[in-house]
């Protein structure tokens, strides 16, 4: 997606009818903004399968590396996204295999870019797929991160490739003190790097009616509390959830916040 000018954001919502057979259907929405950097160097989609109804990926990547080399990592993941789940059959492949082909295709290719270009692009991603059985599956690199709710509150959250998540790991930080640490933006794993990504997966084996997976850059996670982010998905549709999230990001990043992009869905019942 293209930023457009005067930094002001841009969303897209979705909806999805599942199995002919299901009264549900899945609700989605998108929200990238600039922030108060010069250039946009996030990316998100949420990716309808065109073979089978009900089945969906949502990915955010935030890219890293300078104006151009950053860009092109973000839209290196999107990309190979796209190409992935286009070859994805539900029905027959396993969706943890699916996205950790994502992940490693866009390693891949980032290097290569980085050894063509002689540039540093890196690139975090977080993306889950939701299937037309209301499955889900979650893969991430990096601190951009995925979350599940149940109507208001927290499930599942990713846990952070980064310096701080380490310290609080060990005890040395809490969340609190890591959010505000001078070197949060410090990341141990990411896309492009030299040492192969991690691949952490995390299996969902039903999504339940008022259910909500929300994947985020780090420009939008840093200025709320889990409990803040539940309170809005669940209370919002997903249009305005992502409005809402987007300007309490903007207020409180006080003129100096990064790029932000987040994509959400949920499951509804159908009225």
């Amino acid at each position: 997606m293209v930023m457009p000018p005067h930094g002001r954001g841009r969303f897209h919502d979705y909806s999805f009818q599942m199995l002919d057979t299901t009264p549900f259907r899945l609700v989605a929405a998108t929200g990238i903004h600039r922030g108060d950097r010069p250039y946009q160097q996030d990316q998100v989609a949420v990716l309808s399968h065109a073979r089978f109804p009900g089945c969906l990926m949502a990915v955010v990547a935030d890219g890293m590396g300078g104006k151009s080399g950053g860009r092109k990592a973000a839209d290196q993941v999107v990309l190979t996204a796209r190409q992935v789940f286009e070859r994805y059959v539900p029905t027959q492949e396993a969706t943890d295999q699916t996205l950790m082909q994502l992940v490693n295709e866009s390693h891949l290719m980032i290097r290569l870019t980085a050894m063509a270009f002689e540039e540093e692009p890196h690139s975090t991603v977080g993306a889950f797929i939701v299937n037309p059985d209301r499955s889900a599956c979650v893969i991430h690199v990096g601190d951009t991160r995925v979350y599940h709710f149940s109507g208001p509150d927290m499930v599942f959250r990713t846990t952070d490739h980064s310096f701080v998540q380490r310290l609080v790991d060990e005890g040395q930080l809490t969340e609190e003190e890591a959010n505000v640490h001078p070197q949060s933006n410090l990341l141990t794993a990411c896309l492009g790097a030299q040492p192969e990504p991690l691949l952490p997966i995390h299996r969902i084996s039903h999504l339940a009616v008022g259910d909500t997976l929300l994947v985020c850059s780090d420009g939008l996670w840093h200025y709320f509390t889990p409990k803040e982010l539940g309170a809005i998905v669940h209370t919002l549709a997903p249009r305005e959830a992502a409005e809402m999230l987007v300007t309490k990001a903007r207020h409180r990043a006080r003129g100096g916040g990064d790029n932000l992009s987040l994509a959400l869905v949920r499951v509804e019942a159908l009225s």
